[in-house]
């Protein structure tokens, strides 16, 4: 009675043309299947007393649902198809496993906004910085924007290893070495040679079997050729700013630039 009734207070003829469905703050306990609205896009059914989420099965074009104040404790198997959704509100609910919740959420790409707050799960210490590390297309959480410093703390916390060694790398670039002709050996104790590499070979062109007459030249030429990682780092206080420049006010110092380059 509900559906119908919001049906015709919007002049809705056919179950196409429905993209947005008002259900809030009527007492609704159960909801029936929304399927035959395909198109469906905005369903709000806030302030009611739904505790089962089946009835979403078939609507996977919502890209805004509002379930905020009712008494939801678990959605595990009732939204992970929703890809499109970009504002889900579920506060004010009884929602208690933070993990599962959460696993749930992890195929929503496109999700931005998210409330979970005033549900127990919620008091777990570390619940904002979960969510944010294993939902990261979410920008506002508990209606507070997600901060880069909150990002990487969440990131260090749930995976330290990553976490150290996005810290270590710095601006670099690849380099291609050209290929020399002279090389030393392996052996130290034996004295550089040519090296030999037969008519028309050239390293990266697959198609090329021409085999080499010393098996060492391939291992040498493919040493010889490995791209590069080159790091620079110069200070930025001695470099004047474009104003600065402009302006004249800051004389022109030589720049020092440490150049590092890894094979």
């Amino acid at each position: 009675q509900a559906v119908e009734k919001q049906l015709k207070i919007c002049g809705f003829k056919r179950n196409v043309d429905v993209l947005g469905l008002y259900l809030a703050g009527q007492g609704l306990r159960i909801i029936p299947s929304l399927s035959q609205f395909h198109r469906l896009r905005y369903l709000w059914i806030n302030n009611n007393k739904i505790q089962d989420l089946t009835f979403l099965i078939k609507n996977y074009c919502l890209t805004e649902l509002y379930l905020n104040n009712n008494e939801l404790t678990d959605i595990s198997g009732a939204l992970k198809h929703l890809c499109a959704l970009q504002i889900l509100l579920l506060h004010n609910n009884q929602l208690k496993k933070l993990d599962k919740t959460v696993k749930e959420l992890k195929g929503m790409i496109s999700l931005q906004t998210l409330n979970l707050f005033h549900n127990p799960l919620a008091q777990d210490p570390d619940y904002r910085l979960y969510v944010i590390y294993f939902l990261p297309s979410v920008q506002l959480l508990d209606r507070k924007s997600v901060t880069q410093k909150e990002r990487e703390s969440a990131l260090h916390l749930y995976n330290r290893e990553r976490s150290c060694l996005v810290q270590s790398i710095a601006f670099g670039k690849r380099v291609n070495t050209p290929l020399g002709t002279t090389v030393g050996s392996s052996r130290g104790t034996q004295p550089a040679r040519r090296l030999m590499m037969p008519s028309g070979c050239e390293f990266g062109n697959h198609t090329n079997r021409v085999p080499f007459e010393n098996p060492e030249d391939a291992v040498l030429l493919r040493a010889m050729t490995r791209s590069l990682m080159e790091f620079s780092s110069v200070d930025w206080n001695k470099v004047a700013t474009c104003q600065e420049r402009r302006l004249e006010n800051k004389a022109e110092e030589p720049h020092e630039k440490l150049t590092i380059q890894f094979r």
